[in-house]
């Protein structure tokens, strides 16, 4: 019988010259798949560099958080870019991270957008598509990551692509499916022990429940920690032990 698996994944890189945000060292321990950012929302060249290469030597795989152009406000803030312009944003930053990527002994596995854009393709489809033209025109093979039931999947998995379901452990979900906007209440958990137990139920039962207690299906290939989120590391073996206590085994959806 198959081992049932999960890939941990969480947001990485996103210092920015002197300035460190998280522990990247710290996780790489921990998760499966780095999301690295590409310099629009966070990081810069060395941070890049220097997380890939800690990546590559603990076989962790390397994915391009994708994000507009928006370093002053992290990335959080909708931008209307036309499409022709976001895709060529998306192909600026999946280049300037594989290529140091390949220096530092790896490549890019995958790709996942950040912050506003990811909440933005949920439902945005000229941006979704924007997006995928960059992925298609780079390397079609590359899979992507996203919200469940969003618009960025249903047409990734039309375009013969690798649509790529994930769960967030450690924030809120509304009742609808989507995350709950930050500096709402209940957009963020940080309770380690509640943390780890919504992520084994999205591994192994594909459910989560949403803040008002509506259950909700979330059938997904990966789970997603902040690495932003107070208490990031600790959240993050809490939910590393609890998915192996429950008889699964972690790995990368992406070789």
């Amino acid at each position: 019988m198959t081992t049932p698996s999960i890939d941990l994944n969480a947001d990485l890189g996103e210092g920015f010259g002197v300035w460190r945000l998280g522990d990247d060292e710290a996780l790489l321990e921990v998760v499966t798949s780095a999301n690295v950012a590409c310099g629009f929302h966070a990081g810069d060249p060395s941070t890049m560099r220097r997380v890939c290469a800690q990546a590559a030597a603990r076989d962790v795989a390397v994915g391009a958080q994708v994000s507009y152009r928006d370093l002053a406000g992290f990335g959080r803030r909708f931008m209307d870019v036309a499409p022709a312009e976001l895709t060529d944003d998306v192909l600026y930053q999946l280049a300037a991270l594989d290529g140091i990527a390949r220096v530092a002994g790896t490549r890019i596995s995958y790709v996942k957008p950040h912050g506003a854009l990811y909440n933005a393709v949920v439902t945005h489809e000229a941006q979704a598509q924007a997006v995928l033209d960059a992925v298609l025109a780079y390397d079609r093979r590359l899979p992507v990551l996203g919200l469940p039931g969003s618009a960025l999947l249903r047409e990734a998995e039309a375009a013969g692509m690798d649509p790529v379901a994930e769960g967030f452990a450690d924030r809120g979900y509304t009742p609808s499916g989507t995350l709950v906007p930050r500096g709402q209440p209940g957009a963020l958990v940080q309770e380690p022990e509640a943390v780890a137990r919504r992520a084994v139920r999205m591994a192994r039962n594909g459910v989560v429940e949403a803040v008002d207690g509506t259950t909700l299906l979330m059938p997904v290939r990966s789970v997603c920690l902040h690495g932003d989120t107070p208490g990031a590391v600790d959240l993050a073996r809490a939910v590393r032990r609890a998915i192996e206590d429950a008889g699964m085994t972690l790995r990368p959806f992406a070789g």
